[in-house]
């Protein structure tokens, strides 16, 4: 960590990575609202500072409880040499104090030591981060996944690390199964990888996550969806009768609704259709093949009864189950088997 690699860093002007690109830099600024992906960031630069430095001194700051001067201690050069990467967390609720120390030390960072700045989000700090921005230092970008695409290409991504193999509709079981916490999803990958010796299948999550929520909502979905109205209504009174709620058995057949119904107004290939619409190519290839069981009648009665249902498991209704029920009936009497 010499004057070199502060040149180096400098040099890429406030380039702009995701957290799997995360590196060691003089001043790294790690920031957005999604926390397993910041911890994610933080993890990955400090294993590559520790490889290439093996007795490196590592200090721990937070910026709402900081005293002044802490800063200044942490990064002063020690009596052996060795470098030092300190890592301040908080930054969303930093104290005068902490901006001050920061803003000073951002005029000349010391060589070999590595600040990694946290920040959660929010207006607090703008100034700071202003500074960091301006001087030219990495920003890793740690926003939620909230598309189901994004998911999608996380998985991928983790069984590809791992070096393990996962079939396109295992990975749409995993994310149905857990995507609702990046961080559950992400221990989901950590299970998978680390116990099947072959390719993940759907199958094996099914075993490992079948019972989860989720799962069992887009279970009843997907029989419904496929027109098979007995497998749908049964598997939808086990998923009452075991207690799961109305509510996301309903958003799944509206998800599955939905992208059926973007699939049907669009024209091209897969992979143009895929780009327009922002999914993974698999996925729209899977709804080009259910899109041969409807009429745009049919999906246009099932698209209303889901609507409908999906306000009287909210409160307009006195008997939700009957409107989830109602709702699948029609989708699956709507669309036809194949």
């Amino acid at each position: 960590m010499a004057a070199a690699q502060n040149a180096r860093s400098r040099s890429s002007a406030a380039s702009v990575a995701g957290w799997r690109d995360a590196a060691p830099a003089p001043v790294v600024l790690i920031t957005g609202p999604e926390e397993f992906l910041g911890i994610r960031s933080m993890d990955r630069i400090r294993r590559q500072v520790r490889d290439a430095t093996p007795d490196v001194e590592v200090t721990k700051l937070n910026a709402a409880s900081y005293e002044a001067g802490a800063l200044a201690m942490a990064v002063a050069p020690s009596l052996f040499g060795e470098g030092k990467l300190v890592e301040v967390e908080g930054l969303e609720s930093m104290n005068d104090a902490f901006l001050a120390d920061a803003l000073t030390y951002l005029r000349q960072p010391q060589e070999d030591v590595v600040l990694v700045l946290h920040h959660a989000g929010g207006v607090r700090g703008k100034k700071l981060l202003d500074a960091v921005k301006a001087a030219g230092w990495p920003v890793v970008d740690c926003q939620p996944l909230k598309k189901d695409t994004e998911k999608t290409a996380f998985v991928v991504a983790e069984f590809k690390a791992g070096g393990r193999r996962i079939e396109p509709d295992a990975v749409a079981a995993l994310v149905n199964a857990v995507g609702a916490s990046l961080s559950e999803l992400a221990a989901a990958c950590s299970q998978l990888i680390a116990d099947a010796s072959t390719t993940v299948d759907s199958a094996t999550v099914e075993k490992y996550y079948g019972e989860r929520v989720e799962a069992t909502a887009f279970k009843v979905a997907d029989a419904a969806m496929a027109g098979n109205a007995t497998l749908a209504l049964s598997s939808l009174r086990h998923a009452l009768d075991t207690g799961v709620d109305p509510v996301p058995l309903v958003a799944a057949l509206a998800a599955k609704l939905r992208t059926v119904a973007k699939v049907a107004g669009a024209s091209g290939s897969s992979a143009q259709i895929a780009k327009q619409l922002g999914m993974q190519p698999w996925l729209v290839e899977q709804a080009q093949r259910d899109v041969r069981r409807w009429t745009p009648e049919g999906l246009i009665a099932s698209i209303r009864a889901t609507a409908e249902a999906d306000a009287q498991v909210k409160g307009l209704s006195r008997d939700p189950v009957y409107a989830v029920e109602y709702a699948v009936t029609v989708i699956a009497n709507s669309a036809r088997r194949g």
